[in-house]
């Protein structure tokens, strides 16, 4: 299979172009998501493929998932973007009440094959409204699936098989791995199940469970633990819903202790679920509890040097990696 560098933008930007040419009924909404106005991951596609398939919409969250929803009824497979993650609240309603029950309120005879892509500004100071990682809020929601890519290739191949999944998907793109490089098969035929976990780097003494942007900062904490002679295993989640339940399980039996690691607040964040599922699985395994990294419980602040010390880094998880060895030591 051929592989190209790219950047995830790129990426996604391929993802986008070949599901419109494979199948017509793929189209995309948003608020500027058509040239000459578009900049991101649907730069060109409107030039491309017409307006009537690459829409811009007004500024109106609730209009945007409502159409895809009303449009996916009809049989088509809309791609919504909301820009910033912090509005999706707008939508909330239509995405919860609408299109997360739909396939039960009909007693599986409809369905809503609608993908919204929503972009996290997390890092970048743009302050306290347009920054919030957001995820844990639809793991909750029965019948939505959460993808969270960490690189170009898993973001090309995790959004094609979004696009073309019977159930809504809320595809979370963070803006700051926009440009980030990495190789990624251009066969149109490419895409990566949902519910997938992938062993970013395998090891032995501690398992970083982590998905997004924060995988990075894993694989960063990974190398400088080695220089303690300490093997990290760092495993990328993908995917929120489903939940690859058995690869993270395996891995943590196998090195006996656990970091969870994510941008979202900590508090009532993806981790709990992670690693109340983990206590459940592998309790007689553990050496010592499970750890969670993630955004500290304060809205985000717009300063840098302040918003620097909102998310997860190398050094936190450095630090959590050597409570979770140090409280092993302590219990034989």
């Amino acid at each position: 299979m051929a592989e190209k560098e790219m950047t995830m933008r790129e990426a996604l930007n391929l993802a986008l172009d070949q599901a419109l040419a494979a199948d017509e009924r793929v189209f995309l909404l948003g608020e500027d998501i058509a040239d000459p106005g578009a900049s991101g991951p649907t730069a060109g596609l409107s030039t491309k493929y017409g307006h009537d398939r690459v829409m811009d919409t007004p500024i109106s969250e609730a209009a945007i998932v409502g159409a895809a929803i009303g449009a996916a009824i009809d049989g088509l497979l809309p791609v919504a973007e909301i820009m910033i993650m912090d509005f999706i609240g707008i939508a909330a309603d239509q995405l919860i009440n609408s299109a997360a029950k739909l396939r039960f309120m009909t007693a599986g005879r409809t369905t809503a094959p609608i993908t919204v892509r929503t972009q996290v500004y997390g890092g970048l100071g743009t302050g306290a409204t347009h920054s919030q990682t957001l995820e844990a809020w639809f793991m909750h929601i029965p019948g939505m699936k959460v993808i969270v890519p960490s690189t170009p290739r898993d973001g090309k191949g995790l959004l094609t098989s979004a696009i073309f999944d019977e159930d809504p998907c809320l595809f979370v793109e963070t803006i700051r791995l926009q440009g980030q490089k990495g190789s990624v098969p251009t066969d149109p035929g490419f895409s990566i199940p949902l519910g997938q976990a992938d062993i970013k780097r395998a090891g032995s003494d501690v398992t970083l469970i982590s998905y997004g942007r924060s995988v990075l900062e894993c694989l960063k904490a990974a190398k400088q633990l080695q220089q303690q002679e300490i093997n990290a295993e760092v495993v990328d989640l993908r995917t929120l819903v489903p939940l690859d339940i058995d690869t993270i399980v395996e891995s943590v039996r196998r090195t006996r202790r656990a970091v969870v690691v994510h941008d979202a607040v900590q508090f009532a964040g993806p981790g709990a679920e992670i690693v109340a599922t983990l206590q459940a699985e592998c309790f007689a395994e553990l050496t010592a509890p499970i750890e969670r990294v993630g955004a500290r419980f304060v809205p985000t602040p717009a300063a840098a040097a302040l918003e620097a010390q909102l998310y997860p880094s190398p050094t936190r998880i450095v630090n959590a990696v050597q409570r979770t060895l140090a409280t092993a030591g302590a219990h034989g």
